[in-house]
């Protein structure tokens, strides 16, 4: 028997986007969006992705001040990079302890109110396609959770401790925008591949409580984070060798639109943020030494915010991350203008 207290029933996805609905205009800008995406993961376009932006969406404010920056470098790089911010919504909890994004906290300082989140999202993301342009990045922390924002992302990430989990790959499944599927805390590059090849296939299943049946999601592809060993330790796997690595391990697999990005922070730089500017270069140099290499790597997952590195909640800085530290924003912009002549 649960023991949990049920405290309030929610509003449904349904429900949400009659209240928050998404107007023909900026269906239409989602479309044209999805459409460009589409066309650099099967190779039509060789445009690099760009997901950037804080680790997570903390502030309406500091978020839309970055946003509406990222918009005007945006157009600076838009014949060489497309860029799909991150707005993060939820985050997981290594511990399980601490915030856990604004679905569960609109208000940092706040307690959790899981309705006030929902609304709050959803207003987020629409507001961000309102007033950038920009449809963006989520996590899956919650597969049934989706619904509520499916008609707004760009892409979606499936992280590294939830990338094994059966619901996150049949949810995948059902989505017609790209899936990043991480490597596992551990490493394990096979248990990736299963997750894309699990999110490739179509599946009938439980999801709200419906009887699902899912046509399989071609875009699905991986994600390289870098890795940690059963004692803590940070191991990376962004370069030229483990590229290759993953690009013979695609070969022994008939996987559609065999793609990865790379992300630069988290194992790959040990949680050092400066190392992503270094990082990200040395991926974009592979990537001119080989053929290969050029057709497997589609992008770049890059934590930036405004300020550089990270405070503990109630500090109350402006535009610096409360979870894992960020790049600020002169050196994202730098970064970002030195990478297009990379591309």
């Amino acid at each position: 028997m649960m023991t949990a207290d049920f405290d309030r029933k929610l509003t449904i996805p349904v429900e949400a986007k009659a209240m928050y609905p998404l107007s023909p205009v900026l269906a239409e800008t989602v479309r044209l969006r999805a459409t460009e995406i589409r066309d650099v993961l099967t190779g039509r376009s060789d445009k690099l992705l760009l997901i950037i932006g804080p680790c997570s969406a903390d502030r309406e404010d500091s978020v839309l001040d970055y946003l509406n920056r990222l918009r005007r470098l945006q157009d600076r790089v838009t014949d060489r990079i497309f860029i799909i911010p991150r707005l993060y919504t939820t985050k997981p909890r290594s511990t399980g302890d601490g915030y856990m994004g604004p679905l569960h906290q609109p208000d940092p300082d706040e307690q959790p109110d899981l309705f006030r989140g929902i609304v709050y999202t959803r207003e987020f993301h629409l507001l961000a396609l309102s007033e950038t342009g920009f449809s963006c990045a989520d996590e899956m922390l919650y597969p049934e959770n989706l619904k509520y924002l499916d008609d707004l992302l760009a892409y979606v990430a499936v992280g590294a401790r939830s990338v094994e989990d059966q619901q996150h790959r049949l949810t995948a499944s059902a989505l017609d925008i790209p899936v990043g599927m991480k490597n596992p805390v551990g490493g394990n590059l096979e248990a990736m591949l299963n997750a894309v090849s699990s999110a490739q296939h179509g599946h009938d299943f439980i999801y709200r409580g419906w009887q699902a049946r899912s046509h399989g999601n071609p875009l699905a592809h991986a994600v390289l984070r870098g890795y940690t060993d059963r004692f803590g330790r940070a191991y990376t796997n962004y370069h030229y060798e483990d590229l290759m690595e993953l690009y013979d391990a695609y070969a022994s697999r008939e996987l559609l639109n065999p793609a990865v990005i790379v992300d630069t922070n988290h194992a790959n730089s040990g949680k050092r943020f400066e190392e992503q500017i270094r990082i990200a270069q040395d991926v974009m140099n592979s990537r001119r030494r080989s053929a290969e290499l050029l057709r497997l790597v589609k992008g770049l997952m890059i934590e930036s915010y405004l300020e550089d590195g990270a405070q503990a909640p109630g500090d109350g800085r402006y535009g610096m991350s409360i979870t894992d530290p960020c790049l600020g924003w002169d050196k994202t912009e730098r970064l970002v203008l030195d990478l297009a002549e990379l591309v």
